[in-house]
């Protein structure tokens, strides 16, 4: 097999998450060109170019990569869009083993070969949140193209705003932090790393961040975040069984599909929902509401305009201060 260009072909590892037994481990293998920090300096012709860079990357289907677990050695193959996916069961936390990860690409063969690091993080308890991002956490306008394009392209992690009172909210929901939080979003992998400085930037509790697979790239851009929304449920499904002692706060908002992607959560796991925090973003259909009203009206479901009133919620039915 020919090699590559050096360092063209990489390994992203993106999770590396579990319980007392099993641990999920996902990343990507792509060409792609490496992109200095951002800064809150930076000039939105910088992030213009930045977010070309980004998206500039291509994914590798069918590659190669050896991941490495407690001395174990597994070889799993990336699908169409690059990514690849691990179970490991049987795989309790032993002193004697770090709880690293190991990645590394085989396939491609590359003249210096890359390796990757990250460390499991196993999570337990009996409450867990998951939330959507865009325009849950962080003004998006993803009902109006054009807007969430020229955010997308001109603003980076420390230029993007968060909606007002987001940090204090999600730090009550999780009581800072005690409370494992998963993000789910429709946003792609090319994002991972821009939505990790965003929290941490903006003091919004960090947890693992679970995309959407699809590769984008600089012909189809203006596609991030939008098409089928199905992907949330599996990944919300996912998390549901990877914890299946835990039950979840579940936070969106409704310019896209989230209350009736909570609405089916309720439906097939009606003992492991919480509360439900939509946050509306302009008028809320009347005959969405209607079909919806079953759910609504059990009283899990909380549509709400402001962080301040999700917080007296909180404060008043689930007796968080």
């Amino acid at each position: 097999m020919a090699l590559v260009k050096r360092d063209k072909i990489i390994v992203e590892p993106f999770l590396a998450i579990g319980n007392s037994d099993v641990v999920f481990i996902k990343g990507r293998v792509i060409k792609a060109y490496r992109e200095k920090r951002p800064s809150s300096r930076n000039s939105w012709l910088k992030n213009i170019l930045s977010a070309i860079r980004r998206y500039s990357g291509s994914s590798v289907p069918m590659a190669k990569v050896e991941i490495t677990f407690q001395e174990k050695n597994y070889v799993v193959a990336t699908d169409e869009d690059g990514v690849f996916e691990l179970h490991i069961g049987e795989s309790k936390p032993k002193e004697e083993f770090n709880e690293i990860v190991t990645f590394q690409v085989l396939e491609p063969a590359t003249k210096k070969s890359q390796i990757a690091h990250l460390e499991v993080v196993r999570y337990e308890g009996e409450t867990g949140v998951i939330s959507d991002i865009d325009d849950t956490i962080i003004i998006s306008h993803s009902t109006d193209i054009g807007k969430k394009f020229w955010l997308s392209i001109s603003k980076n992690a420390f230029t993007r705003r968060p909606l007002p009172g987001v940090s204090g909210f999600y730090n009550k929901i999780t009581e800072n932090g005690l409370k494992p939080i998963f993000y789910v979003s429709s946003s792609d992998w090319s994002l991972f790393d821009l939505i990790k400085d965003f929290l941490r930037f903006r003091h919004i509790p960090e947890g693992p961040i679970l995309l959407k697979d699809k590769h984008i790239n600089l012909k189809n851009i203006w596609k991030s975040g939008g098409g089928s929304h199905n992907h949330k449920f599996e990944k919300i499904e996912l998390l549901f069984t990877l914890y299946p002692e835990m039950s979840f706060y579940l936070i969106g908002d409704s310019g896209q599909e989230d209350p009736e992607i909570y609405a089916e959560v309720i439906e097939r796991y009606p003992n492991r929902v919480r509360g439900v925090f939509i946050r509306l973003v302009g008028e809320f259909d009347p005959d969405r509401r209607e079909k919806l009203d079953p759910i609504i009206s059990s009283g899990n479901f909380h549509f709400i305009e402001s962080s301040e009133e999700a917080m007296q919620i909180l404060e008043e039915k689930f007796s968080l201060k």
